[in-house]
């Protein structure tokens, strides 16, 4: 049985890989910590044997492991020594960098928990999103790289015979079938036990569905968000574009970054072979003030996190970053609406602008706004106080609502606003 990982009973065993020999082995613990490398593992009636070196995906560092366990020392000093790698070479706010360095922790023990939480870049062209996601997954459990424009199918695959963490690029998906697969990946790979179907056939061409493992950490880099709330509600995110490239990061990245990486990685798996028993939920860092989706993604991080200021301070990172979330979101829609009103009433001659005109030049000009008009006229009515009447048969914004368009317009700070007038 050509195996990547496994855990029974007291027994971890994964695949290491020495790229220097070309070499695999299955890396054993079966007493706290201690371990060795052997080539045949037996567990009850199976034979466990290494992925071959000569694997695509091992040999040309698609998906990257450790090469032995060393020694991590204490978690103080592991910790340090991934912040002091982060700190190198990505410009990460002082909170963000906690984060990122004990989400590598979580991903190396993520499978004794039930529920994970995703990290995320966030940032325009040039900002660093890429970095942060290279630099991070370098140190993650059993990393892969992809994109958003990626084959499906392998990623699938990968996930489900890998397991591992997904570092996903240029994950802004717009609207295909791929999209909808990724999506599925991203929504079910945040709770244990929710895998994918997909249809497969058995070589006689009967349908025989699959169920596809997504269980996992993932790392995204993105410019936007998703529209999803829930989704967007998994992610503990870094905005790159508050913060300006540091003179001593590296412009390019030096050879050296890699060899200090599988330093840790191999440092890290030692710290899943004394660790993994021993890590659990702690449900009594669940904070009553914070609503539940927040206490649910916080806990498995946080569970990891030692210090009780650290704690505080994440926990604060968080409300900070829904809040700003939903409140980015929801002014974007809203100045975004009230422009193209404006902009649609600038000549005197129009009378009336349908909500179904409106939709479509919104969604022209944003991927993350109301799908339906009923969507749009529940924003129009609730949210900007813009009245909607029946015009020939279509619902539509008249111009006598042109006071409390430019109420709101003042009201949301746009700058430079004209009023416009009614006029007959």
């Amino acid at each position: 049985m050509p195996t990547i990982s496994r855990v029974a009973g007291d027994t971890i065993i994964e695949l290491v890989y020495d790229a220097e020999r070309q070499q695999t082995g299955l890396a054993v613990s079966r007493f706290g910590g201690l371990w060795n490398i052997e080539q045949e593992v037996r567990i009850g009636q199976e034979l466990l044997v290494p992925y071959s070196a000569t694997n695509n995906l091992i040999a040309h560092g698609s998906v990257l492991f450790a090469a032995r366990p060393e020694h991590h020392g204490d978690k103080v000093e592991l910790l340090g020594e991934i912040e002091t790698f982060l700190n190198r070479y990505v410009d990460l706010s002082p909170v963000f960098a906690h984060i990122a360095a004990h989400y590598i922790l979580l991903s190396w023990v993520n499978d004794a928990f039930n529920e994970l939480p995703y990290l995320r870049f966030q940032g325009d062209y040039g900002t660093g999103k890429t970095r942060g996601l290279l630099a991070i997954g370098l140190l993650c459990y059993k990393p892969f790289f992809a994109s958003g424009a990626s084959t499906v199918s392998p990623i699938f695959h990968i996930l489900d015979t890998f397991g591992g963490t997904l570092l996903l690029d240029e994950a802004d998906f717009r609207f295909s079938d791929a999209t909808a697969e990724l999506v599925k990946i991203l929504n079910n790979g945040t709770m244990k036990g929710l895998p994918v179907l997909r249809t497969m056939q058995t070589k006689d061409r009967e349908l025989n569905p699959r169920a596809f493992r997504v269980f996992g950490p993932k790392i995204v880099a993105m410019r936007g968000s998703y529209e999803d709330e829930a989704l967007e509600s998994r992610f503990l995110s870094e905005n790159m574009n508050l913060r300006h490239l540091r003179e001593d990061i590296p412009i390019n990245l030096p050879a050296e970054m890699h060899t200090e990486a599988l330093t840790i990685r191999n440092k890290l798996l030692h710290f899943r072979f004394c660790m993994l028993f021993e890590t659990r939920l702690n449900s009594t860092l669940v904070a009553r003030e914070l609503e539940p989706r927040l206490n649910q993604i916080a806990l498995p991080l946080l569970s990891l996190v030692d210090e009780q200021p650290l704690i505080q301070t994440i926990r604060e990172h968080l409300v900070e970053q829904r809040a700003s979330g939903v409140h980015m979101r929801d002014r974007r829609l809203l100045v975004a609406i009230i422009q193209t009103l404006r902009v649609m009433f600038a000549d005197d001659a129009v009378a009336s602008v349908q909500v179904r005109e409106i939709l479509d030049h919104l969604n022209r000009s944003m991927s993350d706004g109301p799908k339906t008009s009923k969507q749009l006229g529940i924003v129009l009515r609730r949210q900007l106080g813009i009245r909607i009447h029946k015009s020939h048969g279509f619902h539509a914004v008249g111009r006598s609502e042109l006071s409390a368009i430019n109420a709101a317009a003042a009201r949301l700070g746009i700058e430079h606003h004209v009023a416009l007038t009614v006029s007959s």
